[in-house]
Formats: C-alpha cells, structure tokens, sequence
C-alpha cells in the first residue's frame, strides 16, 4: 500500500509564525517526503479560518510540482460546489504538466456555511453540484474545451463521499473512493455495477490522524496540546453559521487511549511505526485500499517534530505497510 502525508497548513494564533515560514516549511517536507521515497503528498481546502487553513490546495501542489520529481500529488477534498468546472479542469491539467502527470484530483461536496456564502454555492444541492463538476471536467477535458489538457490519460478524480449514499455515487461515476471506511465498500461497487463498470476498478484510499513517534509517553506533553487545538477548532468551523451548538472540547486523553483499540475509522492513532502500522492493517483489511496519508503536522506543532514525524513516517512506517 503506498503511504503519503497530508497538509491543511494551518497557522494558530498561540503559535502564529510569518506565512512565509508557513508555506516554506511545508514546501521543505514536500521535497524531503520525495526525497525520501514517500509516494503521495495530499492538500486540503477550506475558507475563513482564523488560522488561515490552506484556501487553494492546486495552487499550493503546482508549487510542489515544481521543486519535486516523483512523489504523486493530491487534493483531499476540494469543495466542488464553490468552483466552477472550467476552472477546476484547467487548474488540474496544469498542475498535471508541471508534475509530468502525478496528479491525483480528489473532490467533494463541503459542508461549511460560511464558504458557500462566500462562493455563492447552494448547499442544498451539493452532491448533485459535485457529480455535476465529475461529468463537466472529463467532458472539459475529453473535447479538449480547456487547453492544454491533462498530462495523464485519464487523469484519476476521486471523490470524498463519507456516507453509503455518497459511496454509491462515486461508485456511478466510476471514480475512486476517498474513505478507508469499511462500511462504505459494498454501496460503493453497488455503484460501479449499477453504471457497468467492472468491479476489479474498485479503488479507495483516505486519510487518518496521528502522529508517529519513537516515543510516545515523552512527546506526548506537547502532542496533547495541538491535537486538542486542531480538532476543537475544526469542530467549532463545522457548525459555524448554523444553529447547532459548539461541541464540548475533546479530551486528548481519551482520544489517545481509545484510538489503537477502536475498530471504528476516524480513529486518532497515536504511537510507535509498529503500533500505527497494525492499527491501518487492521482498518483496511480486505478493501482495494491503494493508499493511506497522515497528517504531517497537527496545527501548529513544532518544525522538528514534524521533520521527525515525516522521517518516521518514510523510513519506517512504510516500509511495514508496503505489503498490505
């Protein structure tokens, strides 16, 4: 299974540094995760964020296309509904000729309030909007109405659909699957043979949050500290500008605890390459999984400790993944 790392380059206020620095540091373990035999580096996109979440996730992989030779590049997600079909064809096939095809576009629909009042988008419609946005871009593309066109032939999209529903859909459109959630595997090739596609296409692959040490009980002090602060916030923007209530704060504690005895996905996974490496086994088990990507960096943390992370992440955790 290939093994790649995840940026939302978040910048938090009580460890705010230039957003030079930011971006630079991110572009140095982009390089350095292709330097060291890492096979995917994946960009997530929201809007409004205090902490100044990645906004535009092909801008950053182009510039990451451009200091780097071979490690694939994603999108996980980009919302959709809030672009405008040739934009995102556009923007994709040059990031795919800058890489000389290593693109990997991954789209979902968003959720935020807040960024569909921003963009102008009905969030009412957004699975219907996405799908839509699946069919214009390879249309886009296949006439050849935004030139110059992608490098690969087809380019792969994926989309980010949580729920069987969601499955089921990007099973339709014969695209891969961007969740490691086993629940989600038979609505989805439900999906590919509704449209008649051949099973065998069936791919997914998806994300998971932990952070990799050689010594858990001692980085933990300063671990605690940004996990709670990236997930507090980020469940706060989740119910932003609707009437639900803030959730109550995590307790990192628990979090830690549960996250390499849970059989549910959506884990925090939290411990030596061995310990994490068992743990996404026993996730994936039995699906056309071709890939996992963990969080370089909780929000904020420490440029050493993301290094040591990232170098863990290639030098060990992969080499235990790579006959899964």
């Amino acid at each position: 299974m290939k093994v790649g790392i995840y940026f939302d380059l978040r910048n938090p206020p009580p460890w705010r540094q230039s957003w030079s620095r930011v971006y630079g540091f991110a572009l140095e373990m982009c390089e350095e995760a292709d330097r060291l035999g890492l096979d995917s580096v994946w960009f997530s996109e929201h809007h409004g964020f205090e902490d100044g979440y990645l906004p535009q996730p092909l801008t950053m992989a182009a510039a990451v296309a451009a200091r780097t030779r071979r490690v694939r590049l994603g999108t996980a997600v980009i919302p959709a509904p809030l672009h405008a079909a040739p934009e995102l064809a556009e923007q994709a096939a040059i990031v795919d000729i800058i890489s000389d095809g290593r693109l990997d576009l991954g789209l979902g629909t968003g959720y935020r309030v807040p960024e569909y009042a921003l963009y102008g988008g009905d969030l009412t419609k957004r699975y219907s909007t996405t799908d839509q946005r699946v069919r214009e871009i390879r249309g886009l593309w296949a006439e050849s109405l935004v030139t110059p066109g992608p490098v690969q032939d087809p380019l792969p999209i994926w989309l980010g659909y949580q729920g069987p529903q969601g499955a089921r859909r990007a099973g339709r459109l014969g695209t891969g699957l961007l969740s490691l959630n086993p629940a989600l595997l038979t609505p989805y090739r439900d999906g590919l043979a509704e449209s008649g596609y051949d099973l065998s296409t069936a791919r997914m692959q998806g994300s998971f949050t932990t952070f990799v040490t050689e010594d858990p009980d001692g980085d933990w002090p300063v671990v605690r500290k940004h996990l709670a602060y990236q997930w507090d916030s980020y469940r706060r923007y989740m119910v932003e500008g609707t009437d639900q209530p803030a959730p109550r704060p995590i307790d990192p504690e628990k979090w830690r605890e549960k996250g390499l005895r849970s059989t549910g996905v959506g884990q925090f996974l939290y411990g030596t390459p061995q310990d994490i490496a068992d743990a996404i086994k026993g996730y994936v088990a039995g699906l056309p999984a071709e890939g996992v990507f963990l969080w370089a960096s909780l929000a904020g943390m420490p440029e050493e400790m993301v290094a040591r992370q990232v170098q863990l992440i290639a030098g060990k955790l992969r080499p235990l993944l790579a006959d899964v």
